[in-house]
């Protein structure tokens, strides 16, 4: 399994949770040996501006942070192009599902998953696209860039029972027809994160329940690293979910 990530990801760019030192090592401290790690490129401008307004880029050039959020738009985009072929996984940062076209907040600059689509969709690999949000916070930014747009279907569960949760997730997943699912890996609602709901098994689960959708349809995935912000089980919570989609 192919994971996209970069040395840049290590660095501390801003004073949020998602940019707080240690928090992609303690992933790649858990994964490493069980996938291949790919190296990240960043996104094109014309790939951003794709998606986000020239005054929404200028606001992220403003607060230096552009390469950064760059260089994860880019790493979106490979994941999900390697996406169309075997699983993969976008080890990566600033996140992004809370960034809209023309603003950005919750951590988020740029709309990593929205330009991942996008961009398959303009090159013509995909015609539809399934999006699964299992971050705690509902991802607004991706709503509303690509909630109007007919193509993609997107999910943001909100019980707040774990059984439940799992119940609906497999519920939607059953019911789409897509060309590719992509998902949106937010783990601070595990049960040691600040949601506190979900265990580690249930990644694996949410995890082999996308492989196999995707086995049945016949399509890729892929997966972006969302939020998470307690180390001490954030690294094997991601593991749980790359398993999965392995079907391990």
């Amino acid at each position: 399994m192919k994971v996209f990530t970069h040395d840049d990801f290590l660095s501390v760019y801003a004073g949020d949770p998602a940019a707080s030192p240690g928090r992609i090592e303690a992933i790649l401290k858990a994964v490493r040996g069980e996938v291949e790690i790919e190296q990240a490129l960043p996104a094109a401008e014309e790939d951003i501006l794709a998606v986000h307004t020239r005054s929404g880029v200028e606001s992220v050039e403003r607060e230096g942070v552009y390469k950064i959020a760059a260089l994860a738009a880019g790493a979106a985009i490979q994941t999900a192009l390697s996406g169309l072929k075997e699983p993969s996984f976008g080890l990566i940062r600033p996140p992004g599902h809370h960034a809209s076209a023309d603003y950005h907040w919750g951590f988020c600059y740029f709309n990593n998953m929205a330009i991942a689509l996008e961009h398959l969709r303009s090159k013509n690999h995909i015609k539809t696209a399934h999006i699964l949000d299992f971050d705690l916070h509902y991802g607004d930014g991706t709503v509303n860039i690509l909630g109007s747009k007919d193509y993609v279907s997107i999910h943001n569960p909100d019980e707040s029972d774990r059984r439940q949760y799992l119940i609906e997730v497999g519920a939607r997943l059953a019911s789409v027809k897509v060309d590719i699912i992509g998902v949106s890996a937010g783990f601070d609602n595990h049960i040691d994160d600040w949601g506190q709901v979900l265990h580690t098994e249930d990644y694996q689960e949410m995890g082999g329940m996308v492989r196999s959708t995707c086995r049945k349809l016949g399509i890729g995935c892929f997966g972006l690293l969302e939020g998470g912000y307690n180390h001490r089980v954030l690294g094997q919570n991601v593991l749980a979910f790359l398993r999965g989609l392995q079907g391990l």
